[in-house]
């Protein structure tokens, strides 16, 4: 669900009665996103009975109010309340993980002009209510320059700004493919090309337009490449009050020369808990549900909210049904089954193959150590009772393999009629396989 924004007056003739706020701080922060769609946990509950309707409005500082990280939120908070920020910051997280999030809460406090008298302040955090704080939260504080991956020739990020500023609404935990989906990207591969760093010099070669800093947030610094050594001596020796903000999920792809200049921030890892609760709260979706998306999302939370927005489908029964075809490799059965599967669409065929490989991995537990306490429920463990009776652990390992790739495959929009009954077919002939003795 999304809330469309509107002015106070506009949103008290919607509901038919006056809910203007008191304050102009209730309208600080979130709900200055005037006409965007955005997600439920930057703006407001709106609550209704029979009897009474009433809007609570829930204007919660960004930093605050993402899932887990407390450690890193703690050490950001303590870094901007000193005023000494190193020149450049590389925040470490994995896919989902809140880096882009975190990043982007920290730029907004850097920029905030009341950080100067809320600094003693136990619960240091950005107003909210300045000018940089609305802007920063629209994403168009002019002194802070967002840099991306992007597709095409001599493409550059402010080419396709309306674009980043409608994801990082929506959801800054999301997978570089979905952003490059939304750009059409296709098979094309994404870069930070030569135009782009061409560009990030003279933009910091400028003064501030108004901010106390100027900021430059890359989003996955990876995608550089060596073109990254462009940008060298301006990390190294940025302009007075320049700050870099590079946010990473995999620092063996990132220039060494690059690493060297920055302090790194690695996130910690979200835990099951931390997923379960944000799902809870933010989509409204049962606590079960929740945790059994929380335990397949492996922490990528980002995944975690696409499979919650996605249709429920019983993916035990769905993979079951799958695995009892591919044994008995009746060809017509496996035809009907990929074409009906292909009508899933890609998410639901994602959370499908995501479940087969938890599902999987337990297996291989129960195969290595014959021990039944595993993280399943009752009619699924006793589905892999069943199943270890007639494969081994080589087998096993050989469809995982083949979910991973097919993961990997359908993120490229491969055609899900072929590469499943491609799969179905092999999976046949691993299970007919002579066991080695």
């Amino acid at each position: 669900m999304y809330f469309e924004c509107l002015l106070p007056s506009q949103l008290g003739k919607m509901i038919g009665r006056k809910c203007v706020p008191q304050t102009y701080s209730e309208w600080a922060f979130s709900s200055l996103f005037f006409g965007l769609r955005i997600s439920p946990y930057l703006v407001t509950r709106f609550y209704a009975s029979s009897k009474k309707q009433r809007i609570e409005w829930q204007f919660l500082n960004f930093m605050q109010n993402i899932i887990g990280q407390q450690r890193t939120k703690e050490f950001l908070t303590s870094l901007a309340a000193s005023e000494r920020v190193p020149h450049a910051l590389l925040f470490l997280s994995k896919t989902g993980g809140g880096g882009l999030a975190l990043a982007t809460a920290f730029a907004q406090l850097l920029q905030c002009e009341k950080i100067s008298s809320i600094s003693q302040s136990l619960n240091f955090q950005a107003c909210g209510e300045c000018s940089a704080c609305r802007k920063a939260s629209q994403f168009t504080h002019p002194d802070i320059h967002f840099s991306f991956p992007t597709i095409g020739t001599n493409a550059v990020s402010t080419d396709f700004l309306k674009e980043w500023r409608s994801f990082l609404s929506e959801t800054p935990f999301a997978d570089v493919n979905t952003w490059l989906q939304r750009l059409g990207a296709d098979n094309k591969q994404g870069n930070i090309n030569k135009e782009e760093c061409n560009a990030i010099l003279k933009k910091l070669s400028l003064k501030a337009f108004e901010g106390r800093y100027k900021i430059l947030l890359m989003w996955l610094p990876e995608y550089l490449g060596k073109e990254g050594n462009r940008l060298l001596k301006l990390i190294e020796e940025p302009p007075e009050q320049t700050i870099f903000l590079l946010v990473a999920e995999n620092q063996d792809l990132i220039l060494s020369t690059i690493l060297s200049r920055c302090q790194l921030v690695k996130l910690d890892p979200l835990s099951d808990e931390d997923v379960t609760d944000g799902l809870v709260q933010e989509r409204g979706i049962s606590l079960e549900r929740a945790r059994q998306i929380a335990f397949l999302s492996g922490g990528d939370y980002g995944a975690a909210l696409a499979a919650a927005d996605a249709p429920v489908t019983d993916d035990a029964q769905l993979l079951l049904d799958w695995l009892r075809k591919c044994w008995r490799g009746h060809a017509v059965e496996m035809v009907r089954w990929t074409e009906e599967f292909a009508k899933l669409g890609r998410e639901n065929q994602k959370q499908f193959l995501h479940y087969g490989l938890h599902f999987l991995r337990e297996m291989l537990s129960l195969v290595s150590t014959g021990s039944p306490t595993m993280r399943l429920r009752p009619e699924e463990l006793a589905t892999a009772q069943n199943m270890a009776k007639v494969l081994d652990f080589e087998k096993i390992a050989q469809i995982v393999g083949l979910l991973n790739d097919n993961i990997y495959y359908i993120e490229r929009n491969a055609n899900p009629k072929i590469l499943f009954l491609d799969t179905s077919i092999k999976m046949h002939q691993i299970m007919k396989t002579k066991n080695k003795q």
